[in-house]
């Protein structure tokens, strides 16, 4: 039985229900009219005070019981004499086990180990058990939310006031979701990295200057040495937070600039779409822009220029394609700072004789600057948090270098390429990748923070 069978019979009884809350409500408020009364609260709202009592027990206990069910299903046909030829554990018992469930459940037509095809009809009265029972109590708990709210209906019932308190409730659940997630990523994150600094010193791996783990080695004995931060620290910074920002600054506060003082509303109305795009292009493509075209030309340009160790990986040009990706971000907080900028201040510089290029910059450009400031900073949380330009365009060399035609790699390369093939979670090598994703995580929180306190002096300031 499929697990959605369930939540459709709950979803069908709370269907019913509202139904026939809402018709006793009409004959309440018929009857409470030809007294001269009238309902505390419209019918409509009869109705989904025993709709919610009916489909929220009967839901969450749906959902429940697909989780909790599985589990009790293996229980089962583990106690079936059938499973005493499995062996007790490992790799082989969980696929014997997987390929009798699939052919049971009709995912597959014919078996390739004989004890699978011993456990199919085990593993069918299992389910078909399990699947009965979830099903008979969703039903009883939607009958019995149904029936305990459709009794307490009357002409003075308030169910609008519950029925509002339970929307608030799911709105502020709604709203916890994210801060939930916020704390279940940090604690991950914290409990993993005290975990990595059990093997190896803070110091060394906030101050080390050599990066070069090796998830073979043996996890006894780690030396503090191989894991040094610094590199990756550098990396990071110098191409998301220096060469992409030389490329996004001036050209998204130019263009900003362009489209609120000097362009045409026509032309603007068609223009800024077009420059937001860049914006919604997967990162993945921006990646093989820069592999294929954008690193090529930069590393014969740097032979040209006599530059020996020029490479087609390079932190240029990862770090001018991630330039080129947030202009939109740098551009659109700019306009908006700008075009923020009461027009009183505008006037009364032309006013004073100024000219428009003296009013942007002596007037416009202060007035919006916090604002284009938090632009920035958002924009560089964002450049420094990039996986896919830095995979694919600026190499897995951890170096100290201020040579932007060498190969560099950054913190997300790292994580991803400790996180991927076949290491342990017990070695330090990959216990690293949480050590980074939380001075990533700490770093971009920070920048996130101070932009949000920017733009919210901005918008005290102009509101």
């Amino acid at each position: 039985m499929s697990p959605a069978i369930p939540i459709l019979l709950a979803l069908a009884l709370g269907l019913i229900g509202w139904l026939a809350a809402r018709s006793r409500a009409w004959a309440f408020r018929k009857t409470a009219r030809a007294a001269g009364g009238e309902l505390h609260s419209l019918p409509g709202y009869h109705g989904w005070y025993v709709a919610l009592w009916t489909l929220v027990p009967a839901i969450v206990f749906a959902v429940a019981w697909s989780s909790l069910s599985p589990g009790l299903v293996l229980a089962r046909v583990l106690a079936d004499p059938a499973a005493s030829a499995l062996p007790a554990f490992g790799i082989q018992r969980d696929a014997i086990l997987a390929e009798a469930q699939a052919l049971a459940t009709g995912q597959m037509t014919a078996a390739f180990r004989p004890q699978a095809a011993a456990l199919v009809e085990p593993f069918r009265a299992a389910l078909a058990h399990y699947s009965t029972i979830g099903l008979v109590l969703t039903l009883l708990l939607g009958l019995a939310g149904g029936g305990f709210s459709y009794t307490r209906l009357k002409p003075d019932f308030t169910a609008r006031t519950r029925v509002e308190r339970a929307v608030l409730l799911g709105l502020l659940l709604a709203s916890l979701v994210a801060i939930f997630t916020t704390f279940g990523i940090v604690a991950s994150l914290v409990f993993e990295t005290a975990r990595f600094f059990g093997f190896v010193s803070p110091m060394d791996f906030l101050f080390g200057t050599h990066w070069g783990p090796d998830p073979m080695a043996s996890p006894t004995g780690v030396s503090g040495d191989r894991y040094g931060a610094i590199p990756l620290f550098w990396g990071t910074i110098f191409i998301g937070a220096v060469i992409a920002m030389i490329v996004a600054i001036p050209l998204g506060l130019m263009s900003a600039i362009y489209l609120t003082q000097y362009a045409s509303p026509r032309f603007r109305s068609w223009m800024k779409p077009i420059l937001e795009i860049l914006a919604g292009v997967p990162t993945v493509v921006y990646g093989y822009f820069a592999a294929l075209t954008v690193a090529p030309l930069i590393r014969d340009f740097g032979l040209a220029i006599g530059i020996s160790s020029a490479s087609s990986e390079s932190a240029l040009a990862a770090g001018l394609v991630m330039g080129i990706m947030i202009i939109p971000f740098v551009s659109s907080m700019a306009d908006d700072s700008i075009a923020a900028v009461p027009q009183a201040m505008r006037d009364g510089s032309l006013a004073m004789g100024a000219t428009t290029s003296e009013t942007i910059r002596k007037v416009l450009i202060p007035a919006a600057l916090p604002g284009i400031v938090a632009g920035v900073m958002l924009a560089v949380s964002r450049a420094i948090g990039e996986t896919m330009i830095v995979v694919m365009a600026a190499g897995a060399t951890a170096r100290l270098t201020a040579n932007p035609f060498e190969s560099m790699t950054t913190v997300t390369f790292q994580i991803v390429a400790m996180l991927t093939g076949e290491g342990s979670f017990d070695h330090p090598a990959t216990l690293s990748a949480f050590a980074l994703g939380m001075v990533l995580f700490l770093v971009t929180l920070t920048l996130n923070y101070i932009a949000l306190r920017v733009v919210k002096r901005f918008r005290e300031a102009y509101e």
